[in-house]
């Protein structure tokens, strides 16, 4: 259960005056949200495209599958498209597994973004055509907000040629000590853990796992824990960072914390294990994570650094 079992793929940098091909391959988009994410795109110096069936809908899919599976397929293909960000996320882009030409994807190796249900493409592509994904906002979920992209971040993971440092917030603690260096990979846990007993089983050994989650009651988030532990997922990691983990509690005066509960799952890994990134559900500043890079995970004294060790996109 390898994530590094292909020479990892590197997309081209994305540059100032680029195209950006927005895409739904899960739940249905709204106009206004759309309209105002591209326009953030637009004022950080990108050139944003859709394709109008992005709009459709079916019951609470952004289309049919096969308008999902083509548009995403096209966006691959189009030279002047330079970057593929999601729309959204929500739910259906498991359905685009056996939909997509994987060999029509693999020839055109991109950046694509996205997160949430999203997660299923970036393991996807990541482990079956060895692309380098990124784990970051989206176009009418993030960058519709002021606040809703961290921007260095996105620079340094979309651009940059040479090793960076993760913003590590304050509200980022160390629940375990060590320090680690690995394949960084996840994305959001409970999608992660529907990929078990697929074809499409995510692959974590040597990995800096990520791990995030919206809404997850405490004892949720356990069970899925148990079940990646149980399925011996947890078992050749190096490191384990959880996210934000936004509105994950039982009742506000539950008598317990999340950190606790994961702690009690994974603390006995031997790995260093850290709380708290702002990547995927956030409350605002969503931090961009490329996926199949290596990183480095440091755990000392409740003090936590997380540092990208190489480019993840070539000149």
């Amino acid at each position: 259960m390898s994530s590094s079992d292909l020479q990892p793929v590197k997309p081209p940098a994305l540059r100032p005056g680029d195209t950006v091909g927005i895409v739904a391959p899960a739940s249905n988009v709204k106009r206004a949200d759309l309209e105002a994410g591209c326009e953030a795109l637009r004022r950080a110096g990108y050139r944003p495209f859709y394709l109008d069936s992005i709009l459709e809908r079916d019951l609470y899919f952004a289309g049919s599958v096969d308008r999902r599976a083509r548009e995403l397929e096209e966006m691959f293909v189009r030279d002047d498209v330079r970057a593929i960000v999601c729309a959204r996320g929500g739910y259906g882009a498991n359905y685009l597994l056996q939909a997509l030409d994987l060999e029509k994807v693999r020839a055109h190796p991109k950046i694509f973004v996205g997160y949430s249900d999203i997660t299923t493409l970036l393991t996807y592509f990541h482990d079956a055509a060895g692309f380098i994904t990124f784990h970051g906002p989206m176009v009418a979920k993030d960058w519709l907000h002021e606040d809703g992209v961290d921007l260095p971040s996105w620079q340094a993971a979309v651009s940059k040629s040479a090793s960076w440092d993760v913003p590590i917030g304050a509200d980022v603690s160390g629940l375990v000590d060590g320090e680690a260096e690995g394949v960084l990979y996840g994305g959001c846990l409970s999608i992660l853990v529907a990929s078990l007993g697929t074809l499409y089983e995510i692959k974590t050994a040597n990995t800096i796992l990520f791990l995030e989650d919206l809404a997850a009651k405490p004892f949720q988030v356990d069970r899925m824990l148990m079940q990646l532990k149980l399925a011996g997922c947890l078992d050749e990691v190096r490191g384990i960072i959880f996210g934000q983990m936004l509105d994950c509690v039982q009742t506000a005066n539950q008598g317990y914390t999340l950190q606790e509960v994961v702690t009690r799952i994974v603390g006995d890994l031997g790995v260093p294990v850290a709380f708290g990134l702002k990547s995927g559900h956030v409350t605002s500043g969503n931090i961009t994570l490329p996926f199949g890079v290596q990183a480095k995970l440091t755990v000392r004294s409740g003090q936590v650094a997380l540092r990208i060790l190489e480019s993840a996109v070539t000149r």
